[in-house]
């Protein structure tokens, strides 16, 4: 979800006093965890595996996805250019690459309700007892914007008292949140980078893009960031509203996109864009995998939430995907589960 001036729409899981595994009641059978976009594609993917635990697809290029069952702690892949993306609902990821794991966006500790639940008030479909405490030892954390569906106090201000020198990278927006509760942090304006260096060695650069304003128009833009594994040869891009500056990426390239497909709209407004836009965001990056982020599913409820509507599906996405970029495949992520992209040496 997006913001629109004066508010910011954002979510996150209900706080739990129990601490429990994630349930596999909600993860879909092995045969169904290949969710590569065949319709997309000249060539049929080859599914190499059909083991219980994991599903291996193969494509005919240098890059294949694996989608495990293994739960959000589980143990990281070994090669050192392997995206290993695990969605937790709303805008909250957990990443590893090169043995670096980055929590981005992470809204894991209440409700949002912008202290006006009348308004708006939403929680998580399918993690609803996720906490801090389940999360591995984190490396970094990734902050794309300002306002609370992205830089969440109620998260945050646990998460520093847990790690009270962990690095940071975010908005210089965020300045005047993220000071008071942490001690390193890197505020990057688009075109600014920095390299992170994992306790096994490996380096990995992040690089801010131009997100959107969310303000007057002479305001700073908040951010998106490109990810580079280690020996640069996956690239990856998040920004979490599918709002983009095109001739600030028409020089860049992402091997994977994260990305809203579905927008959600107010009357007269945008909130969240998605469908063409985020088509031609492929289409602009090369992407040879598109990963959909469903950051309106949630259950919400209010005022605000009554009256925003969907608009597009994810199937009608593929649809417009394939005409513009049929090379480029989708992968669905299902909240909890990693999904893994690794570059295939020849």
């Amino acid at each position: 979800m997006a913001a629109i001036p004066g508010i910011s729409l954002a979510f996150s899981s209900k706080p739990s006093r129990t601490r429990r595994p994630l349930s596999t009641s909600l993860l879909p059978s092995p045969h169904s965890l290949c969710f590569l976009s065949t319709r997309a594609t000249k060539t049929k993917p080859i599914c190499s595996s059909f083991d219980s635990s994991k599903l291996s697809c193969r494509l005919s290029g240098a890059v294949s996805a694996v989608v495990s069952q293994e739960s959000v702690t589980g143990s990281s892949p070994s090669g050192t250019d392997v995206f290993k993306l695990t969605y937790l609902e709303g805008n909250s990821w957990l990443w590893e690459v090169g043995g670096l794991k980055l929590l981005v966006d992470p809204i894991l500790v209440g409700n949002l309700d912008f202290g006006i639940p009348w308004l708006y008030d939403a929680a998580k479909k399918f993690l609803k007892n996720f906490q801090l405490s389940d999360l591995p030892e984190i490396d970094c954390l990734l902050i794309t914007q300002s306002l609370d569906d992205h830089c969440h106090l109620k998260t945050l201000k646990p998460l520093s008292s847990k790690y009270p020198n962990l690095k940071v990278i975010a908005t210089p927006n965020a300045k005047t949140l993220l000071d008071p509760l942490f001690s390193s942090t890197t505020y990057l304006e688009p075109g600014q980078n920095s390299v992170i260096e994992a306790s096994n060695g490996n380096k990995v650069r992040v690089q801010a893009t131009a997100g959107p304003v969310l303000g007057p128009p002479w305001q700073r833009p908040e951010n998106g960031y490109l990810v580079t594994s280690p020996r640069d040869q996956l690239t990856l891009y998040y920004e979490p509203h599918c709002v983009y500056n095109t001739s600030f990426l028409e020089k860049e390239r992402a091997d994977i996109v994260i990305t809203p497909v579905i927008k959600q709209l107010l009357p007269n407004f945008t909130l969240v864009s998605g469908q063409e836009d985020a088509v031609q965001l492929a289409k602009l990056l090369q992407a040879k995998f598109v990963v959909p982020m469903k950051n309106g599913d949630l259950d919400s409820k209010g005022l605000l939430a009554s009256i925003i509507q969907a608009e597009g599906t994810i199937q009608s996405f593929k649809e417009l995907l394939c005409k513009e970029l049929p090379d480029s495949r989708v992968l669905e992520p299902t909240p909890g589960v990693p999904l893994e992209i690794e570059e295939i040496l020849p």
